[in-house]
């Protein structure tokens, strides 16, 4: 369906502010549903089994009703764009207020960030995981699993990062953070931000830089990447929590400049 708009001949029907009448309102609530489901499971893929995706669900269809409400057709981004965002912002706020990953897992994040940086400003180059291991005194194999224990804390980590700058619970929620679709700085801003995050994807290793390409642009499982690079799911799991770690830490000495 085509949404008629404000200048539209045809005035029978009521509008809303974004262009679209209690029908076409409903009609694009449907016809993006599916995006709720698709982004739901892809974030709960990544997270410890205890967080239901039900619920998940039902803070990405609140989102997905926001987006439709506050979209402006005027402005160069589409509905199903501006959506994807809205979605998975209500999604991440969900996440955050259920506080499902303890202080102690932050204190592992933070201390393998730690130990990145240390490695990397005394080297002068991307941080081995042997030499991490060693900067934090513990043995390789306890180290890896160290990641695979914060697998998933270390995804929210970093998408809280990029939305706010920091991981304090002080902050803005995601939602509130997702710009309007009139908002002309972002792109600025998102422009920027690109910069540094493909900056600290460059200082990645090899493998690490692998991993990542075939996890968010083609959209590969750590299964699938595995068969890929033939290794296990649980090593590609290290690779990627460890790829997120190194990001997240880049990101952090941007914030802070």
């Amino acid at each position: 369906m085509t949404p008629r708009y404000e200048n539209d001949t045809d005035d029978r029907k009521p509008k809303r502010n974004n262009g679209f009448s209690p029908e076409e309102r409903e009609a694009m609530i449907v016809k993006y549903a599916y995006l709720v489901k698709y982004i739901a499971a892809r974030i709960s893929s990544r997270l410890p089994s205890n967080v239901i995706v039900d619920e998940l669900i039902s803070a990405g269809c609140l989102g997905l009703i926001d987006a439709v409400d506050k979209y402006d057709h005027k402005k160069d981004v589409s509905l199903k764009t501006y959506a994807q965002y809205r979605i998975k912002g209500a999604i991440l706020d969900e996440l955050r207020s259920m506080d499902w990953y303890s202080r102690s897992m932050r204190k592992k994040i933070q201390d393998i960030e730690t130990a990145v940086k240390a490695v990397e400003n005394r080297e002068g180059r991307p941080a081995q995981e042997n030499e991490v291991a060693k900067e934090l005194k513990v043995d390789l194999a306890k180290y890896h699993k160290m990641l695979a224990d914060i697998h998933g804390a270390a995804l929210l980590s970093l998408d809280s990062f990029i939305s706010n700058g920091s991981d304090t619970q002080s902050r803005k929620t995601f939602q509130e953070r997702i710009p309007g679709t009139s908002d002309s700085n972002r792109k600025i801003e998102t422009k920027e931000l690109k910069h540094v995050v493909a900056n600290s994807i460059r200082r990645l290793s090899d493998k690490e830089q692998v991993v990542i390409s075939l996890y968010y642009y083609d959209e590969l499982t750590l299964k699938e990447i595995g068969k890929v690079l033939e290794l296990t799911e649980s090593r590609v799991c290290q690779i990627h929590t460890m790829a997120l770690i190194k990001m997240r830490t880049k990101l952090k000495e941007y914030y802070m400049m």
